[in-house]
């Protein structure tokens, strides 16, 4: 396992962005519940998209993938420049997996980024 600056084991990270973080956070439970499930060992949490660059500074080396709300998909470009720095892969979450709440498939989505 890797460790940071304050000896402290890293945690795998997966962003989600929106506009606010407020309604990808209902994607974001069903996400936690079936990486549990799975027995996979990641943070997975959602941030308002105009926060990315920060969050990329701050936690750049733990984050594994970023994906971006439908409602935001107009950010791609702009988000991909700041992501590659970063080598972090970076997509669009499917419409009706975010509309449906299909965790499992948005989490799925987020792994193939990374295979």
């Amino acid at each position: 396992m890797m460790m940071n600056g304050n000896k402290e084991p890293l945690m795998k990270r997966i962003v989600l962005c929106c506009s606010a973080g407020m309604s990808t956070s209902l994607v974001v439970t069903k996400m936690e519940k079936t990486a549990v499930e799975r027995g996979l060992d990641l943070k997975i949490y959602a941030i308002p998209e105009q926060n990315l660059r920060d969050e990329l500074e701050q936690h750049g080396s733990d984050i594994q993938a970023v994906l971006l709300g439908p409602q935001v998909r107009f950010k791609l470009a702009e988000n991909k420049k700041l992501t590659d720095e970063h080598q972090i892969p970076i997509a669009v979450i499917d419409s009706v997996a975010y509309g449906t709440l299909n965790g499992a498939k948005v989490l799925d989505q987020a792994l193939s980024l990374v295979i």
